[in-house]
């Protein structure tokens, strides 16, 4: 990449002060941190949106010429349900659906059996997780008692019958993250409504077991009980990270309550900024509707891959919105998406190799990115490069591959080379041939259940079947 490019300055929307500011590292070396999942289920399509933001800016900080250090958690334990403080926590809902005894060899169980499955989907959503440190909230037990010891040292928590909480009055930028108005802010999920607390914003650093709980959770000077959530990220922040980070992302959600509870906490410790840049990436809904288990309409990576649609479809789709923009989800504009992929991967690989990356496509392409990760703009342009006669096909070759760096859509695969090679229908075999025309009728008839099977058993017949405007085109796998 042409080193004036790679130098080029980086816009990001900080939250903390609501405007587009210039990106400046501490030391150097970008220290990011991510909210990750609590791997009771699978994780929706919803929950996989942040970890493709949180990689295209590791890939723009990259491609900028700075290191980054990215840590995303894993939350495998505790009582939680939300933000708050009351009620069954994930985990323990979840060892209960799949018929499994309450231990804590068991939530650590149920935990990697889910996070295996969540590394492997954003591994095929083009996210390396190689770069990334994945730290366990139970291995840092030790450091949040810790933590909470300071707090209590230093006047910002108070014992009471249930646990230990953070005294919100004591810290007086509460809220300041999002301008969030601390006198409105419903009593915490997680605390529900306890007449110990002296503040209805105030929260648990750590919550003392029930009777029937006491088998979970750890000794801690205050009994034995589970830390709170909030003091989880804290703990592994200071520990893998440093006491002052560059960026620290998540959803929108996050803003009212957790992230300005892990504000406080560090910064009641340190007397320091905790956190320079803060990035919030907007909601994904399903058909105008939140994703939801009880309204049916989660959507998993596994439900699209079994459609017969390519992963990264879904991150090409993710790209064509701004990650502080809602979307919504419709599998009509999955299939475009996967329609798009495709095209552009064919004309990439139809390109011949050997040229030189063109700059004015790269000064306008990294423009884009640069400015707050406009993925949107950013794709268009390379839309507008394939039409570019002016650019020859081994310059637009070797431009999609810098372009791609950034995107991670998979397009320079050469391992695409033969999937995307299309079959003439003469040159299927007759048993593929029947059921493509099968499917050809149960379109027709808006029968389109029955199409989708027909395509699964030509999929497993080791084929890949793509609807275009000219038709069913099928291709290798």
């Amino acid at each position: 990449m042409p080193r004036a490019v790679a130098r080029r300055p980086l816009y990001l929307h900080n939250t903390l002060s609501g405007k587009v500011e210039l990106f400046e590292s501490i030391n150097g070396t970008v220290r990011m941190y991510n909210c990750g999942p609590t791997p009771y289920d699978e994780q929706h399509i919803g929950n996989l949106f942040p970890p493709v933001v949180a990689n295209v800016l590791h890939r723009t900080l990259e491609s900028a010429g700075y290191p980054v250090n990215q840590v995303t958690n894993i939350t495998d334990f505790g009582h939680l349900t939300s933000d708050a403080d009351e009620g069954d926590d994930k985990m323990t809902q979840g060892l209960k659906r799949e018929g499994m005894v309450l231990t804590m060899e068991n939530m650590r169980a149920l935990a990697e059996k889910y996070a295996a499955i969540f590394f492997a989907d954003i591994e095929e959503l083009g996210v390396d997780t190689k770069k990334i440190t994945f730290p366990r909230a139970s291995d840092y037990i030790t450091e949040q008692i810790a933590l909470i010891k300071t707090l209590k040292e230093k006047s910002y928590a108070y014992k009471t019958t249930d646990g230990v909480y953070f005294d919100t009055s004591k810290f007086a930028g509460y809220g300041k993250l999002g301008g969030i108005n601390v006198s409105a802010l419903k009593e915490g999920a997680r605390v529900g409504i306890n007449t110990e607390k002296r503040n209805p914003a105030d929260f648990a650093l750590w919550k003392l077991n029930d009777a029937s709980d006491e088998a979970l959770g750890w000794e801690s000077p205050w009994g034995k009980g589970f830390p709170g959530w909030h003091i989880e990220c804290t703990a592994m922040i200071f520990t893998l990270l440093g006491r002052q980070i560059d960026i620290h992302t998540g959803g929108i959600e996050h803003i009212p309550v957790h992230h300005n509870n892990e504000i406080a906490q560090a910064e009641a410790i340190t007397g320091k900024q905790f956190v320079r840049y803060w990035l919030h990436n907007d909601h994904i809904t399903i058909e105008g509707k939140k994703i939801s288990k009880s309204l049916g309409n989660t959507v998993y990576l596994h439900n699209i891959t079994d459609r017969g649609l390519n992963a990264r479809a879904l991150r090409y789709w993710f790209l064509t919105g701004h990650y502080r923009t809602p979307m919504n989800f419709t599998w009509d504009a999955l299939e475009g998406a996967n329609t798009a992929l495709k095209r552009l991967q064919r004309a990439f690989l139809e390109m011949p190799k050997g040229g030189a990356a063109d700059k004015k496509f790269l000064d306008e392409f990294y423009g884009f990115i640069l400015q707050d990760l406009d993925t949107p703009k950013a794709l268009a342009r390379v839309w507008d490069l394939l039409k570019d006669d002016s650019v020859s096909p081994a310059d637009k070759h070797a431009s999609l591959i810098e372009a791609d760096k950034i995107l991670g859509l998979g397009i320079a695969d050469e391992r695409a080379r033969t999937k995307l090679a299309v079959i003439e229908e003469v040159d299927l075999p007759e048993d593929v041939q029947t059921l493509l025309d099968e499917r050809t009728l149960a379109r027709i008839a808006r029968n389109y259940s029955r199409a989708d099977e027909l395509r699964i058993q030509i999929e497993a017949l080791g084929y890949d079947l793509t609807d275009t405007a000219q038709g069913q085109q099928v291709t290798k796998k």
